[in-house]
């Protein structure tokens, strides 16, 4: 499963990014606000040194304007992946940015109907919000899960970008039904290393070396 960072902080990027855990970004205006900086001068920041997909989102609300706009973010850079909404006007939008051999990834996807309709519209990723069904008591796994059954049936190249995910076992749960890429902000990516019996457990290994008296170097 591949590993996007779900910021804006191009600090944060560059933390993960140097220890190989960084295979895409995905941003939003959301994230660009919390930055404070100019979207395309971010994106541009962040394209300079991610090599996999980096997801610009588009604010236009219809096609014609969500297509212009793709196209200038687009230009940012060979690795940007225009971001659309799951409505109608986007997936007119994802046809055409697609159909110019432009990365679309389609977000706000809350069911296998709608992941269905982006496969068809030719996405690259298809952007299942998991934590936000979680929110009103839904199951956003198991729309990881039936997105995957219906990818695999029918042999669809859109991969699975499982987002809005809140915590460790998001992660896990993702990797397990098969998600294609999971993106996280980099505080649960770090937090995937974390476990109290490691810490416990070096806890004791240092308690009986330092009993030792010796040293490495």
């Amino acid at each position: 499963m591949k590993f996007f960072v779900d910021s804006a902080d191009v600090a944060a990027i560059r933390d993960l990014h140097d220890l190989g855990m960084v295979d895409g970004v995905t941003t939003n205006p959301s994230l660009i606000m919390k930055s404070g900086r100019d979207i395309l001068e971010v994106t541009r920041e962040i394209c300079s040194f991610v090599e996999g997909p980096v997801s610009a989102e588009v604010v236009a609300l219809h096609a014609d304007a969500m297509i212009a706009e793709g196209r200038h973010l687009a230009a940012i850079a060979p690795n940007i992946a225009i971001k659309l909404p799951l409505t109608w006007d986007g997936l007119k939008a994802c046809k055409v940015l697609s159909d110019e051999g432009k990365m679309v990834n389609v977000t706000l996807c809350f069911s296998p109907n709608q992941a269905l309709l982006a496969a068809k519209a030719g996405a690259t990723f298809i952007s299942p919000f998991v934590g936000r069904l979680d929110d009103i008591n839904l199951d956003g796994m198991e729309l990881i899960r039936d997105i995957r059954q219906i990818y695999d049936n029918y042999d669809f190249k859109t991969q699975i970008l499982a987002a809005s995910i809140r915590t460790v076992n998001h992660v896990a749960e993702c990797a397990i039904a098969g998600a294609d890429v999971m993106t996280a902000p980099p505080e649960v990516i770090r937090k995937l290393a974390m476990h109290p019996l490691t810490d416990a457990g070096l806890a004791q290994f240092m308690k009986d070396w330092e009993k030792t008296g010796q040293k490495i170097l």
